[in-house]
This record gives structure tokens, C-alpha cells and sequence, in this order.
């Protein structure tokens, strides 16, 4: 997933019509589902398969605190990643190099693991913060209701209200029971549709639903797709000393 970040905004009259938005309320409930009561760990295996070079599995451990925007990642395989990994708090993002023992200090949009996986898919940035209702030459919300299959769902058109995301557009396909986010069809600025995710699997977490299988395909360079899967997740309090330079190193000896 190497996602362009040439991004043309114009910035549009979101205020327009807010009061009676059809996209905001689902874009607050999307951020309410996301965002933890607590810590939490996990497993994380990608498999990723790029045209003409077969399939590629990584497994990792991932940390997450959502009270500073914080998690971390360490790779478990295949070998030659092993002990490799990402640290991001706040506005920081890091990727380590366990042959080097150095870090670099890398973009949002940075690969993980050179899949199409990128740091955004595991941060908890507030969705309504980044985007807003995409309107028409009428000024109304881009919104219409349908199935997704013989699921129910809305379907809108975001676009970006800031430059730090990794795509200024989406179309984004959501339930129209629970406003849980089912696909989503990422743009550049040029309206080349760069990238189609299905989140295909959820299970519930301290009232949260966690979206636990994935997958991304790549629209601009055929062929090329990966599916995120997560288990053992175990919400709880985690130590201030795993979302560190230090911890990471360690992990990775």
C-alpha cells in the first residue's frame, strides 16, 4: 500500500447544512466504535500476495493505547523480519531495524512490513476530524441508501478537511443498523481509485466492535492484495515502558 499523498484540497463549506447532515452522526459513531476503554494487545498476521512473487506472511505483536494515540509493533516472521518494528506516539512515528539497531523517524504512510498495510490502519485518529461530507454542485451530501450484497447500507463520499491523510476521498459503504464501516474505496487527488478495503469480520470488545479480518486490494497496481487478520486480543492496562525506543530494542534482541 504505498498511498500517494499529493493531495489538492479545496476547502469546501463544511459547515454547510450540519445540523442536518446524513454523514456526520455515522462518522461520530464509526469514532465512538473505535476508540478503546482500554489498553490492549494482540496477534497480527498479514498475508499479503503481490502479482508474479507469490504470497507473503508476517506475524506480529501489536501494543495499543488510545488515550495518547500510541502502539507498537514488533515482527515475529517471517525470519528476515524478524525483530523489526514500528513505535508510534503522537504525532511520532518510528521504524526500527533490528540489523542496524537504528530508528528512523518515517510518515504516516509508511509500509509496514513493505505490505500494503500502513500505519493509518492501525491508529485511532477521529475519523469526523479528518473528513467530511463531500457535497454536489447542488450542495447536498453525496448519499444514497442500498445493499451491499443482502446487507442493508449507506453509502457516502467523504472528502479530506486536512492534508495529513493518506487519501483526500473515500466512498465509504456502511450498516444501516449499527453504522459499522463494511467497505471503503480509497481516491488521489487525481480520482484514481488507488485502493478497495472489505472489513469482512468484527468481534465485540468492552462494547466495542473490533474489525478482525481485512482486506485491502491494491486498484492501481493489479494483482496485489492483503488480508489483515487479528487474534488474542486482551484488552488491559499496559505499561507506560512498551510504547518506548528502549522497549522495542529489547523486544527485538
Amino acid at each position: 500500500m504505498t498511498k500517494l499523498l499529493l493531495i489538492a484540497l479545496v476547502f469546501a463549506p463544511w459547515t454547510a447544512a450540519a445540523a442536518d447532515s446524513r454523514v456526520t452522526p455515522i462518522l461520530k459513531a464509526i469514532d465512538a466504535n473505535y476508540k478503546m476503554k482500554k489498553d490492549l494487545r494482540a496477534d497480527v498476521t498479514l498475508t499479503q500476495q503481490r502479482a508474479g512473487q507469490g504470497t507473503k506472511i508476517i506475524d506480529m505483536a501489536y501494543f495499543r493505547r488510545d488515550s495518547d494515540d500510541a502502539f507498537l509493533i514488533v515482527m515475529n516472521a517471517p525470519e528476515n523480519e524478524r525483530g523489526n518494528g514500528y513505535l508510534r506516539v503522537g504525532d511520532n512515528f518510528w521504524m526500527y531495524r533490528k540489523n542496524t539497531r537504528t530508528f528512523q523517524h518515517v510518515n504516516r504512510d509508511e509500509s509496514i512490513g513493505g505490505t500494503d498495510a500502513h500505519s493509518d490502519d492501525f491508529e485511532t485518529r477521529k475519523l469526523e476530524e479528518l473528513y467530511g461530507p463531500a457535497l454536489d454542485a447542488a450542495g447536498k451530501e453525496l448519499f444514497s441508501e442500498g445493499l451491499l450484497g443482502k446487507v442493508p447500507v449507506n453509502k457516502f463520499e467523504l472528502k479530506a478537511k486536512v492534508n495529513d491523510v493518506d487519501y483526500p476521498r473515500h466512498i465509504y459503504w456502511t450498516r444501516r443498523d449499527n453504522d459499522l464501516l463494511l467497505k471503503q474505496e480509497s481516491y488521489a487527488a487525481s480520482g484514481t481509485l488507488m485502493q478497495t478495503a472489505y472489513f469482512l469480520k468484527f468481534t465485540e470488545i468492552e462494547g466495542r466492535y473490533v474489525p478482525v479480518k481485512q482486506l485491502f486490494i491494491d486498484e492501481f497496481e493489479k494483482g496485489n492484495k492483503t488480508i489483515v487478520e487479528i487474534a488474542n486480543i486482551v484488552p488491559g492496562k499496559l505499561e507506560d515502558k512498551i510504547f518506548t525506543k528502549a522497549y522495542l530494542e529489547n523486544l527485538s534482541k
